[in-house]
């Protein structure tokens, strides 16, 4: 069997869904799919899903402790059109209560980015990167 490449979901452990799912839905202006229910939020994000359940019981569910804080080794990517958009949507994420981790500015591969971090910490990065072209639907394609 060969393993089809792919990510379906990237599921956020928070640490207060109401206060996340405001973040996202109202902040951020995402619309909360009807699929939510009690603990679990989710975000249709194009072809992926963003779910947001609370922190102790992701990790208990995965059977580890919840315990940890600070970089994880990992970050999370929003890809916009336009190079001006990367500050609007920085502003858009702190004015939602997002803390700006890095403003917008030119890197040095030639794009235009900048970093917040979630209410939980968790870092995204917001994107515009003039080397991938961007699908109607605001898919990446890679060549």
């Amino acid at each position: 069997m060969k393993i089809e490449p792919r990510i379906n979901f990237v599921t956020l452990g928070v640490a207060d869904i109401k206060k996340a799912r405001g973040f996202y839905e109202k902040g951020l202006g995402w619309k909360v799919s009807a699929a939510s229910q009690g603990d679990i939020v989710f975000f249709q994000l194009g072809g992926t899903v963003l779910a947001l359940y609370p922190r102790k019981l992701l990790a208990e569910d995965a059977t580890l402790k919840a315990a940890g804080s600070g970089f994880r080794g990992f970050t999370l990517a929003h890809n916009v059109r336009k190079k001006e958009e990367v500050a609007q949507v920085l502003k858009i994420a702190e004015k939602a209560g997002a803390k700006i981790v890095k403003p917008a500015q030119a890197v040095f591969w030639g794009g235009h980015s900048g970093y917040f971090a979630d209410p939980d910490g968790h870092l995204w990065e917001v994107v515009w990167n003039p080397h991938f072209k961007m699908s109607g639907q605001g898919e990446i394609r890679l060549p």
